[in-house]
């Protein structure tokens, strides 16, 4: 089985900055969808809208496209 995605500690650890760029657009991928991301502080919906506006996740909260990691 494999272990549910757990968006509150990825939220802890996007605010401590402990996510990686593509973990990061997971998150907001997932806030997107379950439209959270317009819920929460304005920082996330400004971040939301500038990873949609760079094609990295849809409207819709589809992944769309990830950074290339060393």
């Amino acid at each position: 089985m494999t272990k549910p995605y757990d968006v509150v500690g990825n939220i802890i650890e996007y605010e401590s900055g402990g996510l990686s760029a593509n973990e990061t657009i997971k998150l907001f991928a997932k806030l997107i969808k379950s439209g959270t991301a317009w819920s929460l502080q304005g920082s996330y919906g400004r971040a939301a809208e500038a990873l949609i506006d760079a094609g990295y996740v849809s409207v819709k909260g589809k992944v769309l496209r990830t950074i290339e990691e060393d």
